[in-house]
């Protein structure tokens, strides 16, 4: 007849001769714990690390909120309150792009601002990587904006949003002018609208199948200035 030590002992039992060690590892692997498990938590854990390097690398992107405004919808039963945010984005090497989100909460606004702005993104031509190649004029509404290139430390010579997105592009040296509407909405639009006008020394000299330095020859300078000045373009 059995007594009660034997019906209470456990289910995997020390064989003589097998250390408590080895016992141990038979429990685990009776509960699911063998090593193809512990494999693939370690795997998941390495593509989770896969992702949050991904994530440092767009932490590159430059993102700022330029306003927040309190909207409004009339539904049976009242108004219903929310949210609109505008962020302007990018990684100031000549990429910049603007978006706006609407939600209940503010956060979440922002975040769908800012998603929109990283799809849109367009690539600007910076000269010498600190100023624009040349004057600019951009308009949308009744918003109109003159961007002018400036030499080396003069600044960023723009008010509000305009200097959210010369920031965010990249431009150390500008020079703006915002005449008309002062809604962000508008200066923005219209500072895009200028931004996309800008063309460099190289595109121009592809489209019309000529060299650099012949198109900055025709100013009165020199031919070996002139390809001093061809060599030093980047963009």
């Amino acid at each position: 007849m059995a007594d009660e030590n034997t019906i209470e002992t456990p289910a995997v039992a020390v064989e003589p001769g097998a250390d408590a060690g080895e016992a141990q590892g038979r429990r685990g692997r009776g509960r699911g714990g063998n090593r193809e498990g512990g494999d693939r938590g370690r795997g998941r854990g390495g593509r989770d690390d896969r992702r949050g390097g991904k994530q440092e690398e767009d932490d590159g992107i430059i993102e700022k909120l330029v306003h927040i405004n309190r909207v409004s919808k009339t539904v049976k039963g009242g108004k219903r309150f929310g949210f609109a945010a505008l962020v302007v984005v990018g990684d100031g090497q000549g990429r910049v792009g603007f978006g706006h989100g609407k939600a209940r909460e503010v956060p979440e606004a922002i975040t769908k601002a800012t998603a929109a702005a990283r799809k849109k993104m367009i690539r600007v031509p910076l000269k010498e990587g600190r100023t624009l190649h040349h004057d600019g004029n951009g308009r949308f509404g009744a918003g109109k904006v003159t961007l002018r290139t400036a030499p080396a430390g003069t600044g960023i010579i723009a008010g509000g949003p305009m200097r959210a997105v010369f920031e965010s592009l990249g431009v150390a040296d500008v020079v703006t002018k915002s005449v008309g509407s002062s809604n962000p909405y508008n200066m923005i639009r219209a500072t895009f609208d200028a931004l996309t006008e800008q063309t460099s020394p190289k595109s121009v000299a592809q489209r019309r199948g000529k060299k650099v330095a012949d198109l900055l020859g025709r100013g009165g300078s020199s031919a070996a200035e002139a390809e001093a000045d061809a060599a030093a373009i980047v963009e």
